[in-house]
């Protein structure tokens, strides 16, 4: 009987702790799904030795013959490549880049199952208006970072307190310091859901939304949605090409009926397109993973081709010092890729859109948006778009300039217009 009993009480005793274990499962399980909504705050910082391996690997480069040509039309050529990786390796300082993005407050946090991460810089001024920056490839957040104080902190630039913006500026997913995604659907849409969620977690009541590249297309796809709350998106990529604009591409006849601002920006980005300028664009469609193996291997070879995108043919190497980006800024760029180890899971985002296209108005149904739509044409992007068409894709264009400098890069190359076509953006939104 007494052995019953001590059997019992070791049941009993036996269940109690199956059930505290099963509670505090259940609490961890909840602490859990607490934290993947919560924001986490971030700091860069890599080891001395991933710094020192990119340094090697710069100097272990396996050097390709001569281009056959004297310009870039064969890709970058290998003199100036082979300057660019002589600084690289022996005088660019990464630790600078890093304490340059660590004064901004950075933050991480979970969703869809991505850590996404971001800068969120709140301007001094009440009523600042929220606005959040989407980049594209090969670009970064370090595309924004010269206009987060003058946006947010605009009394000490020139503007006035009524000027401020709150600047959120993620990364996104693949790029830089946001999660990769492990599955497939990640494309533009999703993207522009996730964006949607970060500002409601970050407890934004009305905002707005700005990209180029890339993240014109975000923007775009948020526009579409309109989710309460998005009050205006500004693109300096507009989806404006027309369906007889479209089709005619890669031909050399201008649709007929088209004025002269029309047949120039037709003739601009059928130009680059001829000439191979989006050679980059098809190979990432077709095949982002094949050619990761070698982007993610070569530091010298991922830059070579992201010097390929048509952005960045003009200032890649940096050989002007009052260009900018400067040669530093662009080496933050690239060594950003390197570090983070994300070539190949970047280049997914053109295989996740390889059926849509980012300026087409019929494709990307822009005559759906609703909401306020401004735009900026940058004249040495890869099209600027005319205000005829701008006008004839989106029902409520609300803003449209024309500026006389910048391409497709603009935050980066021309920051102080930028911000001036921001303010004016967003103006009546206020």
């Amino acid at each position: 009987m007494k052995t019953l009993k001590n059997i019992t009480r070791l049941v009993i005793a036996g269940v109690l702790m199956m059930q505290v274990a099963l509670a505090t499962a259940q609490d961890h399980s909840k602490t859990v799904l607490k934290n993947d909504d919560g924001i986490r705050p971030f700091k860069v910082r890599f080891s001395d030795a991933a710094i020192k391996g990119l340094q090697q690997r710069v100097a272990a480069t396996k050097w390709p013959g001569k281009e056959l040509v004297g310009d870039a039309s064969q890709g970058a050529k290998l003199v100036k490549m082979q300057e660019l990786a002589k600084y690289w390796g022996t005088s660019y300082d990464w630790r600078k880049a890093e304490a340059r993005l660590n004064t901004y407050p950075q933050f991480k946090t979970q969703i869809d199952g991505v850590d996404i991460h971001f800068i969120h810089v709140k301007s001094k001024h009440q009523n600042a208006m929220p606005l959040i920056l989407s980049h594209g490839w090969p670009g970064s957040v370090f595309e924004f970072i010269s206009v987060i104080e003058p946006l947010t902190n605009p009394t000490a630039f020139g503007g006035k307190a009524e000027d401020a913006f709150d600047v959120i500026i993620p990364s996104l997913p693949g790029f830089g310091f946001s999660g990769k995604p492990t599955v497939e659907g990640w494309n533009n849409e999703r993207i522009a859901k996730a964006w949607i969620v970060l500002m409601d977690r970050l407890g934004y009541k009305r905002y707005v939304a700005q990209g180029g590249d890339w993240g014109a297309a975000i923007a775009h796809e948020m526009a579409l949605k309109s989710p309460k709350g998005l009050l205006g998106i500004h693109s300096n990529l507009p989806a404006t090409l027309p369906n007889e604009a479209a089709m005619a591409l890669g031909g050399n006849i201008v649709p007929a009926g088209f004025s002269e601002k029309e047949s120039a920006a037709f003739l601009q980005l059928n130009n680059a397109i001829k000439t191979g300028g989006f050679i980059y664009k098809t190979t990432l469609e077709a095949k982002p993973q094949g050619l990761s193996y070698g982007l993610s291997d070569s530091p010298v070879g991922l830059a070579s081709w992201i010097f390929l995108h048509p952005g960045f043919d003009d200032w890649s190497y940096g050989q002007d010092s009052k260009q900018l980006p400067t040669k530093d800024q662009v080496l933050d760029d690239i060594s950003l890729y390197w570090l983070t180890n994300t070539a190949s899971s970047s280049a997914q985002i053109y295989w996740e859109n390889r059926k849509n296209s980012i300026i087409s108005a019929d494709l990307m149904k822009s005559d759906q948006i609703t909401i306020p739509v401004a735009v900026t044409t940058f004249p040495k992007d890869v099209y600027a778009s005319p205000e005829s068409w701008a006008r004839k894709a989106y029902k409520n264009l609300s803003y449209f300039n024309e500026v006389d400098r910048g391409g497709h890069f603009a935050a980066w190359e021309e920051p102080q217009l930028f911000i001036q076509e921001m303010r004016a953006a967003f103006k009546t939104l206020r």
